[in-house]
């Protein structure tokens, strides 16, 4: 399947809550829909044009099959592709976007300071390795 028809979940490589979001995600989606790749990679830079990068945030991004979804709507944007009963995160779109981004601002605002931060981007495993983009 072409990169850009993909549904991939791009996260900061160096966040102790992103990696581990990425853990909980390579657990809990069963049906191997999403691939993950690190926000800066090749894929990344291949797939989101340059002027669009400037005021992206740096956390989780979330495409899907061509179209990036931004904070909340892509954490539940994500959410659609877990297993029950994580599934049913995506009972929060009735949440106003205004009021969910808010509070997922005020989490990405302070993911260093309450989880720390890695020297370096994690390396899959090798029997995960073909989930993860370049």
């Amino acid at each position: 399947m072409p990169v850009e028809k993909r549904k991939i979940v791009f996260f900061d490589g160096v966040c102790h809550l992103c990696m581990g979001s990425v853990q909980f995600l390579l657990k809990h989606n069963n049906r191997e829909s999403l691939s993950f790749s690190a926000i800066g990679s090749k894929t990344f830079l291949e797939l989101i044009p340059e002027s669009a990068r400037i005021s992206l945030p740096d956390s989780i991004l979330y495409w899907k099959e061509g179209t990036l979804y931004l904070e909340s709507d892509a954490i539940l944007g994500i959410t659609n592709e877990l297993n029950f009963p994580w599934r049913l995160g995506v009972l929060f779109w009735v949440v106003p976007r205004t009021l969910r981004n808010l509070f997922y601002r005020f989490i990405a605002k302070h993911r260093y300071q309450w989880f720390g931060k890695a020297e370096t981007c994690m390396v899959p495993t090798p029997e995960l390795k073909q989930r993860f983009l370049d």
